[in-house]
């Protein structure tokens, strides 16, 4: 994480007021602008094109459609994101650049390969049982595998440190999409949320284009090594575990909701409980803050305590190990108390203006009595995930496997307790699932601490290791014609 912190450290570094307004909207800008441009858009052409007018049915199978885009695309990209973004950075280190390609390659057909199984099923029973006609149901699945393709495109950019032009993709892409709904709709005549949806699949279309086009341009030549990336899977498939059960832990309690008699279903197809998945919005824009924080904090202070660390153990006095190790840790305790400070104090803030102003735009009711839960879950829930990156800059991925697992699997026993509470208790299973994770994840760091010398040198192996049979354990035999003569002496 060592793409954004030389820019923020040079606007921070004047120590103005104005320089810190300046270097925290960078920051927003180039990391959780893309949502805000797909949620305005969202917005825009609802608002331009009447979209409060049409009939309730249409409303909600269009809004139903977008939100099973937005989550099923994210579940099924959450498997193979972590492992490929570790071999990228291991080839970036290595300098073996020509190996990029072939891992985008591998991945972009696994990830098609599983999205495409995961979303086929639905869109025949969404024809079928549902009744939807079949120029939307092939409109919502390739809004889904648009979907896919940016969301996959954007992780190597990420890693590229590119925030700046992932942004700018999806304004542009965001500003087709609004100008193609106005054009299909008010010219073409075309049915409201038809021509939504199809703007809005050209529009994702057009930003992974433009994805694919800047990966190509960094990245020209191809080694042909695709075997390697398989092998990634396998030496790592903790990490493909850990990214699927904490973006699972994310909607598991929304899951959760939609089978209890709240649900609403939509031409037999989409199920849902507006109320509940209205207020779990609301409770992650409300901390959303908290990935910014994050990123700026970790980019400027912890990297650089963590690499001189690294460099003191390459060829560093063990004085200098210590010391560095002891200033690491400290570094790493001090950042995860400050981002709980100030994402507490900005959470706090949203949580006062919606409280106020959000029951005068109509969301009211069941939607602000369960969101204030919801709300307190989302703050441990981005703070369990920055001890989760914690632990991948150790390679302690057993920890953040057990993390992960504990934090889904105690969500899901908690929502469905909450389940049988009043409303304003709803959200009690994803406080309890992410205090869960918290603490696991704070125990394995402590762990990591006091055992980190074992963990960093006493790693690896004096001899390749091998399949086969067990070689003998005798390390010497003394020759016959020396034991004939100890017998006769």
């Amino acid at each position: 994480m060592a793409g954004i912190g030389v820019k923020l450290n040079k606007i921070y570094s004047k120590n103005t007021v104005s320089t810190s307004l300046f270097g925290f909207g960078y920051s927003t800008a180039i990391t959780i602008a893309p949502m805000f441009f797909v949620i305005l858009t969202v917005m825009l052409m609802q608002y331009l094109l009447g979209f409060s007018s049409l009939g309730y049915t249409s409303r909600e199978l269009y809004a139903c459609t977008v939100l099973y885009i937005f989550i099923f695309a994210l579940l099924s990209a959450s498997p193979f994101n972590a492992v490929l973004s570790k071999y990228m950075s291991d080839v970036i280190y290595w300098e073996t650049y020509e190996d990029i390609l072939p891992c985008y390659y591998v991945g972009l057909i696994l990830n098609l390969a599983l999205s495409s199984l995961m979303g086929i099923p639905f869109c025949i029973r969404e024809y079928i049982v549902g009744k939807v006609p079949l120029e939307f149901v092939l409109a919502g699945y390739m809004g889904y595998i648009s979907l896919v393709l940016v969301f996959y495109s954007m992780l190597y950019l990420s890693i590229c440190k590119d925030y700046k032009m992932i942004s700018l993709y999806f304004l542009i892409g965001m500003t087709f999409t609004i100008l193609l709904s106005l054009l299909l709709v008010k010219v073409f005549k075309m049915d409201c949320i038809l021509g939504m949806l199809i703007a809005l699949d050209a529009g994702f279309l057009l930003v992974a284009i433009l994805e694919f086009a800047l990966i190509r341009s960094y990245f020209r030549k191809n080694s042909g090594k695709y075997k390697e990336v398989f092998v990634y899977f396998r030496k790592y498939w903790q990490l493909i575990l850990t990214n699927f059960l904490y973006t699972l832990g994310l909607y598991i309690h929304n899951f959760v909701f939609w089978t209890t008699d709240m649900r609403m279903v939509v031409v037999k197809s989409f199920v849902c409980m507006q109320s509940y998945d209205m207020a779990t919005c609301l409770a992650m824009f409300t901390n959303i803050t908290a990935t910014v924080i994050f990123i700026s904090r970790v980019e400027m202070h912890f990297h650089g305590r963590y690499k001189r660390y690294s460099e003191a153990v390459i060829g560093g006095r063990r004085m200098d190990i210590e010391d560095s190790k002891v200033r690491m840790f400290s570094q790493l305790a001090e950042e995860l108390m400050n981002l709980v400070r100030l994402q507490f104090i900005v959470s706090v803030v949203v949580f006062i203006f919606a409280i106020i102003f959000l029951p005068r735009l109509g969301y009211g009711g069941l939607v602000m009595q369960i969101y204030p839960c919801l709300a307190a879950g989302y703050f441990i829930l981005f703070t369990m995930y920055a001890e989760i990156i914690f632990l991948y800059y150790y390679n302690d991925f057993d920890g953040a496997l057990i993390t992960s697992l504990a934090f889904c699997v105690s969500t899901l026993i908690g929502a469905w307790f909450s389940t049988f509470l009043t409303p304003i208790w709803y959200g009690i299973g994803l406080v309890g699932g992410s205090l869960v994770g918290f603490f696991v994840a704070y125990f394995r760091i402590r762990y990591i601490e006091k055992n980190l010398d074992v963990h960093i040198f006493c790693k690896g192996n004096l001899m390749k290791r091998g399949q086969g049979s067990r070689p003998s354990n005798l390390v010497y035999s003394r020759p016959k014609k020396y034991e004939r003569k100890n017998r006769l002496l």
